[in-house]
């Protein structure tokens, strides 16, 4: 059983990178921003998150199978540094979201979004932005099944 909870997010400024491509190409693209992120002395105050822009299971295999899903990757950062290239600085917006946690491996996290759009579609609520997944613990550091992943779901 998934609870949904809905929170009040701050604005948060981060430090970004968006690409196209596969999601398995999600890690190299994170650390890629990890790395320019520390070469700029990054005060890193958050944990790392993907935006994604696509909200539907058909959207989301489509475009992977087509190499044209958006890979839009943030660190939320104490204070600006110098942008390069594709690496940016920006303000995330806050809002009003509609957040579930999932515990375990990423790719089973499909009962947790099944859970937070019925919770969203039950409610009246509509989806006003890119959901994001926030990575509060490190899968190199924690067991499979004790992955975290907390889904945020812009809400109206």
């Amino acid at each position: 059983m998934h609870e949904v909870t809905v929170v009040e997010m701050p604005a948060q400024l981060v430090v970004g990178v968006k690409r196209t491509g596969h999601f398995s190409d999600m890690p190299k693209a994170m650390g890629d921003l990890f790395g320019f992120a520390m070469s700029q002395n990054a005060q890193f105050v958050g944990a790392p998150f993907a935006l994604y822009h696509e909200t539907s299971k058909e959207a989301i295999e489509k475009a992977d199978a087509e190499g044209a899903s958006i890979l839009d990757i943030a660190f939320p950062i104490g204070a600006p540094i110098d942008e390069d290239g594709e690496f940016k600085v920006y303000e995330l917006p806050g809002g009003k979201m509609a957040r579930v946690v999932h515990k375990g491996p990423y790719d089973q996290c499909e009962p947790a979004y099944n859970a937070v759009f019925a919770w969203v579609v039950e409610n009246g609520k509509s989806i006003v932005g890119p959901v994001r997944e926030v990575y509060p613990n490190d899968p190199r550091e924690v067991a499979p099944e004790d992955i975290l992943t907390e889904i945020y779901v812009p809400i109206a």
